[in-house]
């Protein structure tokens, strides 16, 4: 028997469980993490269960350990570029794997949040690689990975700033201000955004909208569906990161009022922010540096709307080899390239930008052109 992560109220009274010790833990003065691991272990069985994803969990975990024990050790032998693109082809196989390899031939291979343990691993290579991260434990690798509560979908955090959470002493006075108020608080804001605003979206509109695709419709299903999906979603983060507090991590936020950006460029520092950084660290500005260092572009601003087109496209095909999914992504690429274009090249824009009206203006139309692209990634067209 397992259960869906912070959508299950049996769920959440074993959570409400687990917290206790921790939370004596922390207002004794003492570090969690031992018992974080424990209880990491046992959430992640309860969350997965005792079956084949376990199997593939198990060996995703013990892949990954090779990959970055080994590259770690020939990092300090070589720099070679190749080595290390080998090294980074291998941590990414699991993911490469279950987008790639059809479900009807080998079956669904992969567990709840594949996708976002691979990405903490990927981007233990890549520091390794640069010289950020210097030695991996592997005690240390594994809570990092494992830890439960960012399990199923995030927040995607980084090793050196959860190691350095990890390795802080905390006293109980700033256990219960730093910590365990803002964890409580969050989790009440998760309860609030996914099991009744969320609830009272679905049941109240979105499943009473007509299944004819009318103009009407559409529009009606656009704005139901993405204020669903941003209270249900930024609900289950909210639990995620407040779950984290209390267990002595301060994980990132992954939301911050989206729906207020003056442009998308905006948007995407305030929408599912873990992964719009992870994706902007590791491919967006690895692509603008090294096309400056090769000149494959006269100006910078070209290299910029280039890399803006990949990283979209690449962030549209790692939801899904489904066509919405991949028109989703072209178009967040195109939205930011235009908006790069026309906030340089409007004198308009300019002139009015720092103006009351013109953000407001702005504030409604960037609104419409993020739940445009929602209405697309929902599949509503297919």
């Amino acid at each position: 028997m397992t259960f869906s992560q912070y959508g299950d109220y049996f769920y959440l009274y074993i959570l409400l469980l687990t917290s206790i010790p921790a939370i004596i833990l922390g207002l004794n003065g003492k570090n969690i993490k031992y018992y974080g691991m424990i209880a990491s272990s046992f959430m992640i069985l309860l969350i997965i269960g005792v079956n084949v994803q376990l199997s593939f969990l198990i060996a995703f975990i013990i892949i990954q350990i090779i990959v970055v024990k080994g590259y770690e050790y020939v990092r300090k032998k070589t720099d070679s570029k190749y080595v290390y693109w080998i090294f980074l082809l291998a941590s990414m196989s699991p993911i490469i794997a279950n987008k790639l390899l059809p479900v009807e031939i080998f079956g669904p291979i992969g567990f709840i949040g594949l996708s976002y343990l691979n990405f903490k691993t990927i981007q233990m290579v890549i520091e390794i690689y640069d010289g950020a991260i210097k030695e991996v434990k592997i005690s240390k690798m594994l809570y990092f990975v494992l830890f439960f509560p960012t399990l199923s979908s995030g927040p995607i955090d980084r090793s050196r700033r959860f190691e350095k959470d990890l390795e802080t002493k905390i006293s109980r006075d700033e256990y219960i201000e730093e910590y365990l108020i803002p964890g409580v608080t969050k989790i009440f804001m998760g309860i609030g955004y996914k099991f009744i605003i969320a609830f009272l979206l679905d049941t109240h509109w979105m499943s009473h909208i007509p299944p004819e695709k009318t103009f009407f419709n559409a529009l009606s299903y656009m704005y139901a569906y993405s204020l669903y999906l941003f209270f249900d979603f930024g609900g289950y983060s909210l639990f995620a990161v407040g779950t984290s507090y209390i267990f002595g991590i301060k994980a990132p936020d992954n939301f911050d009022k989206p729906f207020i950006s003056k442009d998308m460029k905006e948007f995407w520092t305030r929408w599912h922010i873990s992964l719009s950084r992870w994706f902007g660290d590791y491919i967006f500005s690895r692509f603008v540096i090294a096309s400056m260092r090769k000149k494959r572009f006269k100006k910078r601003a070209t290299a910029g709307r280039v890399a803006q087109m990949i990283t979209m496209t690449i962030m549209g095909f790692w939801h899904g080899l489904t066509w919405f999914y991949i028109v989703y992504g072209l178009y967040q690429g195109v939205v930011l390239v235009l908006t790069d274009i026309y906030q340089k090249n409007s004198k308009f824009y300019k002139k009015h930008k720092k103006e009351k009206w013109f953000e407001i203006v702005q504030i409604v139309i960037t609104f419409h052109i993020a739940c445009f692209g929602l209405l697309i990634f929902s599949g509503y067209f297919s």
